[in-house]
């Protein structure tokens, strides 16, 4: 019998391209949300024929809805959270519920003998040069709420038995629930939808990395778990440590009428400036494959398949 995974958070941004990968790699794929973004997530109709997938709509702080789910799975990749800085600034009580809490019922539900996988953010590095590489042995020192919820999960979850923690650097790609507050899918969108970008703090640099290869980066944990288990890993692309002018001027390539301004003031919330080691992972025999180029080219095609924007007359 195949084995069972549970995805909390499945219909969102990562979780819905996880779903589909897991299936495809043949795991019975049971997807928990409380469908907080309403009709926009849609994305996951085309799986309902499939009778390896399975969804359950509720709350990950509801310990009803997570005691069942959680005793039928052989293992538990939990994606549910409030994500990004400003989303987290909003409510900071619904953050530490979700992002914390919530980890702490699941870290009381699990048995030692289920897999968990956990992504956590490389921007819990906090504020740092920008020249050194940040390996897993780099000191955690989060600045934003999203940060630290994140990494005291991490941490609560680290301290159990058969564990995975994915840093996962700036994601990008196309996806049924699709995020624009994301770096490369942000800009592209302002590239071919407004045609122009200010862009601040142009020379911090960041790490980037595929949504899909996030997601097989996933499987290869539920079958690697035995190596790879009580250890958090970076998850990213190392020919994509660029600043944020080197990849606004990259998707310029694409599109030529794209204007970029780079603005003296502005600055992330994260003071995100850092480049990453993914050795670790790739000494476990995973490593990223989809370029910044491909996600450029894809998420061009993706945008051009929009309607108009709400409010707007012009396409």
């Amino acid at each position: 019998m195949a084995e069972r995974v549970l995805v909390t958070g499945g219909l969102g941004y990562l979780g819905s391209i996880l779903c589909e990968h897991l299936l495809h790699a043949g795991f019975q794929v049971r997807a928990l949300d409380n469908l907080m973004y309403g009709s926009g997530q849609q994305g996951l109709f085309h799986l309902c024929a499939n009778p390896a997938f399975d969804f359950v709509r509720g709350d990950v702080r509801d310990e009803a809805v997570m005691r069942p789910a959680v005793r039928d799975a052989d293992v538990i990749i939990h994606l549910a959270a409030i994500v990004g800085a400003p989303a987290c600034d909003r409510d900071p009580a619904l953050t530490k519920s979700v992002n914390f809490e919530a980890v702490q019922l699941l870290g009381r539900l699990r048995s030692p003998g289920q897999l968990v996988i956990y992504p956590n953010t490389n921007s819990g590095y906090g504020i740092t040069s920008g020249a050194a590489l940040c390996t897993e042995e780099t000191p955690l020192r989060p600045i934003s709420l999203y940060g630290r919820t994140k990494v005291a999960a991490e941490g609560l979850l680290l301290e159990q038995p058969n564990t995975v923690t994915l840093r996962l650097a700036t994601v990008f790609g196309m996806s049924p629930r699709l995020r624009l507050d994301l770096l490369v899918n942000h800009f592209v969108y302002a590239a071919c939808k407004e045609g122009y970008l200010v862009v601040f703090e142009k020379d911090f640099k960041r790490n980037f990395v595929h949504i899909r290869d996030v997601a097989d980066c996933m499987v290869h944990c539920i079958r690697n778990a035995g190596k790879m288990a009580g250890k958090p890993y970076n998850v990213g692309l190392d020919a994509a440590n660029l600043s944020k002018e080197e990849l606004a001027l990259t998707i310029k390539k694409y599109v030529r009428h794209f204007y970029v301004h780079f603005a003296p003031i502005g600055q992330d919330p994260d003071k995100r400036n850092y480049i990453v080691s993914n050795q670790r992972l790739r000494e476990a025999g995973f490593e990223a494959r989809r370029s910044l180029d491909d996600g450029i080219r894809e998420l061009l095609k993706g945008y051009a398949m929009e309607g108009r924007a709400p409010g707007k007359n012009a396409a």
